[in-house]
């Protein structure tokens, strides 16, 4: 005689029996802020507590997942007596994510992932609940105090390192920047010459100059490149991040001179017609010495007035009668265009033409000398 199953026993017969380490996919019935509850096609149903399903403590379960959701998870533990199976669903991420960067650790992969977490040593990524350390030392291609920039930012990097016995995976993101910056080098040598005009980005300022990233390299911008005019001090001119155009001067290996002295902009261009002997100019007192002021007639020429021709009565000073600053009229006694030398003389527009024999007082002096050993 045939025996009757019981509803139960049909209905224990249609499901599946699973086992401690299996694999199972779950549909979720039911999210609580501690816990997610799955059918998994057990007469049980897959309990999914916040611990398994994430690290970060700041998960919302009722944001992160939805009712109908599906999850693929791992059977943790199979309990008869009181009818639960535990699951997890982030160590069945962490073996998935060990080997893919097992993977990318072996073909020597590029990754990319969030800085989760900065800290003095380093950056911290996740990639599917693996943790990878970044030490500050491999973050970048040059030293940075401050790493905290980086939090929520995505960054590439290779793993260097990887030991899942002792739950050791580092990264490093420096050995990428180098290789980029390297093939950014080699293109832009390749394309640039001497005497081109190029654009870039003001990276450092320094009392001497300024270096200007050309994308793959900088290039020094002397302070005497700055201007045909005279520049008191690099950082009165630039600040980091400003966009300039600059010629290129000259290329020596990896080094590129650059200038802001463009030809058309040259102010002795026309100096000889300007500036000619016996013309009457104008112009300010820029700055003084012991033996004579220096007058800007315009920007990028100055022109020497030698104390002895300040006026017909002795002067021991220029100081003693004028001022910087201050706007003066006189006549030009002497200029040397090849040398870029002016001399004048306001004496000369009260007093009498001198001979040729006598004019000992008139003095040419070599500005470009004066104004290097001034700046040294």
């Amino acid at each position: 005689m045939s025996e009757e199953l019981t509803f139960e026993q049909m209905l224990e017969g249609s499901l599946k029996t699973i086992h401690t380490g299996e694999v199972v996919e779950g549909t979720v019935i039911n999210v609580k802020p501690e816990e997610i509850i799955l059918n998994i096609g057990y007469k049980s149903d897959g309990i999914l507590t916040k611990y398994e399903y994430t690290n970060d403590n700041s998960v919302d379960l009722t944001a992160a997942v939805q009712v109908g959701d599906t999850l693929e998870v791992k059977v943790l533990k199979v309990s008869d007596s009181d009818g639960q199976v535990l699951v997890t669903y982030k160590r069945l991420q962490q073996e998935r994510g060990s080997k893919k960067i097992e993977d990318a650790f072996n073909n020597k992969e590029v990754l990319k992932a969030t800085v989760s977490q900065v800290q003095d040593g380093g950056l911290t990524v996740i990639v599917d609940e693996t943790r990878i350390f970044i030490p500050a030392s491999l973050v970048s291609d040059s030293y940075e105090r401050d790493l905290s920039k980086y939090k929520d930012q995505e960054i590439e990097f290779v793993v260097i390192e990887f030991n899942p016995r002792k739950r050791r995976c580092i990264g490093d993101r420096k050995q990428l920047l180098v290789a980029k910056k390297a093939e950014l080098q080699k293109e832009l040598f390749d394309k640039i010459h001497e005497g081109d005009v190029v654009e870039g980005t003001v990276k450092n300022v320094t009392d001497f100059g300024a270096f200007i990233d050309l994308g793959g390299a900088d290039g020094l911008l002397h302070i005497s490149e700055m201007s045909w005019g005279r520049v008191e001090h690099p950082k009165k001119t630039f600040k980091i991040g400003d966009k300039v155009t600059v010629l290129v001067k000259e290329i020596n290996g990896s080094k590129i001179a650059l200038s802001l002295k463009f030809d058309d902009q040259n102010p002795w261009k026309d100096a000889a017609e300007k500036f000619a002997i016996g013309n009457i100019v104008t112009g300010k007192v820029a700055r003084m010495t012991d033996f004579g002021a220096f007058i800007e007639l315009e920007n990028g020429v100055d022109a020497l007035l030698h104390v002895s021709q300040i006026s017909k009565d002795h002067i021991e000073k220029p100081g003693d009668v004028l001022s910087v600053g201050q706007e003066v009229e006189a006549k030009i006694v002497d200029f040397n265009e090849a040398d870029h030398k002016i001399s004048l003389s306001i004496k000369a527009l009260t007093a009498p033409e001198p001979k040729k024999d006598d004019n000992a007082d008139v003095v040419s002096v070599d500005i470009d000398a004066v104004i290097a050993s001034e700046e040294e």
